[in-house]
């Protein structure tokens, strides 16, 4: 036989004792005498025996692995904070002897791409499941939510939805764009534009409604062509600034906040093409404290949050909940603060 076919059943033969027995071992209860114990657990040793995952599940037991879900469409690879926000992920599981399986979603309207994540959790292949970059409201995880399994998500908002197997980590996305306005305004700036993040997620009308809150603190007009429509990548940060130079070339903002650093990247690249300089035409600042950002040309102003602890809180938060089974609804919330550098003057 070989050692990997071996089963409880052929160990409990060896080591003349009852599978119960060997089983009562595995699980370290302390009702087996010690020499029984030496003597199974020297078998299990030398055939590398495992039990079926299977039947631990079916005994109730903990998979000890967490799923670790990344609804993008884009080419994950490439980005370097998807990257940082998996590994995070997977180091702070690992510190706490779990497994992540891990899984991109490209579409949430694609109902087979969906039945297979609902499947991990179905089957019991995982004890939780973090999502990154998932709408406000996405209905696959709400049902999830319904059935009791224990989910963690990145950027929501959904009042009335406290569920105790739900868990929330956001940054303080208002503050933050306060911060943003705040800056420019000490800078002497009147004429701020914004280019908008994903409105369907929860950080992009919560940046929207802090740039909104800092322009009327500061009694500044809100212009609506200077409100600019994006996502969070670099592309629509391009589109945008394209798209407003070549409608108000002359009536333009002297300072944009865009959604995040990405969409900076892109604002920047087509204001170049454009012959529009930065800093001194149009100064700029945005959000998150990107690992390229103070080398990017302008190096970039932004509003820095820490990734890291963000993902490391929430994976603890979600294995505490599992172990202890926790009957309180926990939402979490990392601050941010204002990293200056070169894309933005004095006016």
């Amino acid at each position: 036989m070989k050692k990997s076919e071996i089963n409880s059943t052929e160990i409990a033969k060896l080591a003349g004792v009852s599978r119960s027995t060997v089983s009562r071992v595995i699980n370290d209860y302390p009702n087996v005498p010690e020499k029984t114990k030496e003597k199974v657990m020297k078998l299990i040793e030398q055939y590398n025996y495992y039990p079926n995952l299977s039947a631990q599940v079916l005994a109730g037991k903990r998979t000890r692995t967490i799923g670790l879900f990344l609804i993008d469409s884009g080419h994950v690879s490439t980005d370097m904070i998807s990257n940082l926000l998996i590994a995070r992920v997977i180091e702070s599981a690992s510190q706490l002897g779990y497994y992540v399986l891990t899984h991109i979603i490209r579409n949430t309207g694609d109902e087979e791409a969906i039945r297979t994540v609902k499947e991990s959790f179905y089957q019991k292949r995982i004890d939780g499941g973090v999502f990154i970059g998932a709408a406000n409201h996405e209905p696959f995880l709400e049902q999830l939510i319904a059935e009791g399994f224990i989910v963690a998500i990145v950027d929501q908002d959904l009042s009335g939805h406290n569920e105790s197997n739900r868990l929330v980590i956001n940054f303080d996305n208002r503050t933050g764009a306060e911060q943003a306005i705040d800056y420019l305004v000490s800078l002497n700036h009147k004429r701020i534009g914004v280019i908008c993040g994903d409105l369907n997620r929860f950080s992009g009308p919560a940046k929207l409604q802090g740039f909104k809150n800092a322009m009327n603190k500061h009694q500044l007009q809100l212009v609506d062509k200077w409100m600019i429509p994006g996502d969070f990548n670099e592309v629509s940060g391009y589109k945008a600034i394209y798209n407003l130079v070549k409608s108000s070339h002359d009536d333009l903002p002297t300072a944009i906040f865009t959604a995040n650093d990405n969409v900076a990247f892109g604002a920047i690249r087509a204001l170049n093409e454009l012959g529009i300089s930065v800093p001194d035409d149009i100064s700029m600042i945005g959000f998150d404290d990107h690992a390229l950002s103070s080398r990017f040309k302008p190096a970039l102003t932004t509003i820095h949050v820490d990734f890291e602890q963000l993902m490391h809180k929430l994976t603890s938060a979600l294995i505490d909940r599992i172990e202890k089974d926790s009957k309180a609804f926990e939402q979490l919330m990392i601050g941010t603060s204002l990293v200056i550098r070169d894309s933005c003057r004095k006016i």
